[in-house]
């Protein structure tokens, strides 16, 4: 492979602004070609402006770079895989506001979480959250976090500019005791990964820099509350990767009430993708459902943490998924080394089934059971 060719052609077709559209992730086939490719880019920045804009990504031993034309040269194409580095939202919407007491959340409740703790509280299971960061000085989450990672302004802290991502970390973890909210695993440790911008936006490229910084340092679970329409190779690659790396992987199903569809990644084989229910154990409103759910949880009317130590109502299975997480949390503190795989199971075979055939049908998967997951004797 001609790397110095390459270096060239990506460096005349950098677009300084990368605009929406021009965004793009390059893959290397080879390992050898990509690890020839890195030596070579680190030589070359010095002197070569454009080129600082290749952001490095790992897993899929590949780079994410602005550039006006997604075409590659035929003597390229061979050796590389190229795609748009697609937009990416959070699966969190607005809830009506109401007087938020403190305490223990029915949807925490409503899985059993409490009737768990007994057993497991999650005790130093490590909980990568890609989302828009976190509030650090919020008493609800003081016991619950590491610093993390900022993945859009590196070496400064991963503060939530948003709210999304404090709200998932409450469901998950917090610890607030009679004068704050109580998580579904309030022992475990969170470390926030800001991927996602102060209006919920990301790009698949923030994803896949999140998933690799995860593996790298060690999470048991990563909680992806977020989706997009369109499929990704690149992320469908670093989510096969790291689920072979044994990182539990939960995600988003959607929240554009459709029957038989879901978002990506919760579509991709190796997530456990969750389906949002309300107070009265039936599908949320606006929840996608159907046979590619793997499973549901309270997702309508959550309250958790918010942005300034206050506490807000959101839907979405958004808030489906961090119960869930929650859930994980609490069954490899007390079972580590579980297999993503022997978990989803897990999951599955203790969900609490919707009442009804008809309704069984629809579904496609049944309620999260926390206390049902932890007290399941595994064969």
């Amino acid at each position: 492979m001609n790397v110095s060719q390459l270096l060239r052609f990506l460096s005349e077709q950098m677009d300084p602004a990368g605009k929406e559209g021009q965004r793009h992730i390059i893959s290397f086939r080879s390992p050898d070609h990509y690890l020839e490719f890195l030596a070579e880019l680190q030589l070359a920045r010095p002197g070569v402006d454009p080129l600082h804009q290749m952001v490095p990504a790992s897993l899929i031993q590949g780079l994410v770079c602005p550039l006006r034309c997604g075409d590659l040269p035929l003597r390229f194409r061979s050796m590389l895989r190229i795609e748009e580095d697609l937009p990416v939202k959070v699966h969190g919407l607005p809830a009506e506001e109401k007087q938020a007491n403190p305490g223990i959340p029915w949807s925490v409740r409503r899985v059993r979480a409490p009737e768990a703790w007994s057993i497991s509280t999650g005790v130093q299971v490590r909980i990568g959250v890609v989302d828009t960061g976190v509030d650090f000085n919020h008493p609800d989450l003081k016991y619950s976090l590491a610093r993390g990672i900022n993945l859009l302004s590196p070496g400064k802290w991963p503060y939530d500019d948003n709210g999304h991502g404090t709200h998932i970390a409450g469901t998950i973890a917090a610890a607030g005791g009679p004068e704050g909210i109580t998580g579904v695993a309030p022992r475990a440790i969170l470390y926030p990964v800001k991927a996602f911008d102060n209006n919920g936006a990301a790009y698949v490229s923030d994803i896949i820099r999140g998933i690799d910084w995860c593996v790298q340092n060690s999470m048991q679970i990563i909680n992806m509350s977020f989706g997009m329409k369109k499929k990704s190779a690149a992320m469908e690659e670093v989510v096969s990767k790291a689920t072979r790396a044994g990182v539990v992987i939960v995600a988003s199903a959607g929240n554009d009430k459709r029957k038989r569809n879901i978002d990506y990644p919760a579509r991709l084989p190796q997530t456990i993708s969750v389906g949002a229910t309300n107070r009265e154990r039936q599908i949320a409103k606006f929840s996608n459902l159907g046979p590619l759910i793997d499973i549901y949880a309270p997702g309508d009317q959550i309250r958790s943490s918010w942005l300034g130590g206050k506490h807000r109502r959101m839907n979405g299975t958004s808030m489906a998924t961090s119960h869930v997480s929650g859930a994980i949390a609490l069954l490899l503190a007390k079972r580590p080394g579980l297999s993503p795989a022997k978990i989803k199971s897990l999951l599955r075979r203790t969900s609490r089934p919707f009442s009804g055939t008809a309704l069984k049908s629809k579904m496609g998967a049944g309620e999260l059971d926390a206390y049902r997951l932890v007290r399941k004797r595994i064969k």
